[in-house]
């Protein structure tokens, strides 16, 4: 039987290639999004190359959508044994004018959402005898630019909650692992009306001891790679994809 795979926020950007590349390593695809336009568009193109693949409309943040996203996986596609937690959004601006509604609903998606779907995944994961969850942060969670708390609240918490779900889920052959991506650009990995080409500087591109910007394949590849065999001795980790710019020394 073919291995499944679900996905939040797959219909754009980093979680579209995520898609995409696991349709291309034989794995059933079931993707969430709140753009039900981009959803059906990754659907259409997984199928077109012969994956299977189905999508939902869900917003993570609430707890019977998730459920039933979950629930009509399982009905569709058969089983659960990757999770890749994607969704997130940004709300930035001054934290003295930040509102709490704001902050509550980045923390909402960014952070309870990853809980929700991990929860109701591991509950599947664990009955046929384990997965792999993969939790997408963000360098913002190591590191900052100003106007940005809420955002990188939700990351660094969900860090923390990488290595407490990787301990706490481990004894059911589950393993979870994060990514934090670096700068990625995703102008053309969005639903085909509103994607863009895009453009860098050579200040962009130098700025990276990779010597370029990073693409959303760079995260997909590691998300195929965590969740397979070869990745079997990794858990509770976090890995930083951001061509070195983290670890680069910067004096004004």
């Amino acid at each position: 039987m073919n291995k499944t795979v679900l996905i939040s926020g797959g219909g754009q950007g980093i979680g579209r290639a995520t898609a995409l590349k696991f349709a291309q390593e034989g794995y059933a695809v079931s993707i969430c999004d709140t753009s039900k336009e981009a959803g059906l568009e990754v659907i259409r193109h997984i199928r077109d190359v012969g994956g299977d693949g189905m999508f939902m409309c869900v917003d993570i943040a609430d707890e019977e959508a998730v459920k039933r996203w979950l629930r009509l996986t399982v009905q569709d596609l058969g089983r659960v044994d990757v999770l890749v937690n994607n969704a997130g959004i940004s709300k930035n601006g001054s934290m003295l004018d930040l509102s709490i509604e704001d902050f509550d609903r980045v923390i909402a998606v960014n952070l309870r959402g990853t809980y929700l779907c991990s929860r109701e995944a591991a509950r599947i994961m664990k009955s046929i005898g384990g997965g792999s969850i993969i939790n997408i942060a963000s360098t913002r969670a190591l590191m900052s630019e100003a106007d940005t708390e809420a955002y990188s609240a939700s990351k660094g918490g969900i860090l923390a909650l990488t290595h407490a779900m990787a301990v706490s889920l481990g004894s059911s052959g589950i393993r979870v692992n994060a990514i934090s991506p670096g700068w990625i650009e995703t102008a053309d990995w969005q639903f085909s009306a509103r994607a863009t080409v895009p453009k860098h500087s050579e200040e962009d591109r130098l700025q990276h001891p990779a010597g370029r910007v990073g693409i959303p394949y760079d995260i997909a590849d590691m998300c195929v790679y965590l969740a397979s065999e070869q990745a079997g001795f990794i858990t509770g980790q976090n890995f930083v994809i951001d061509g070195g710019m983290t670890k680069k020394m910067i004096y004004v």
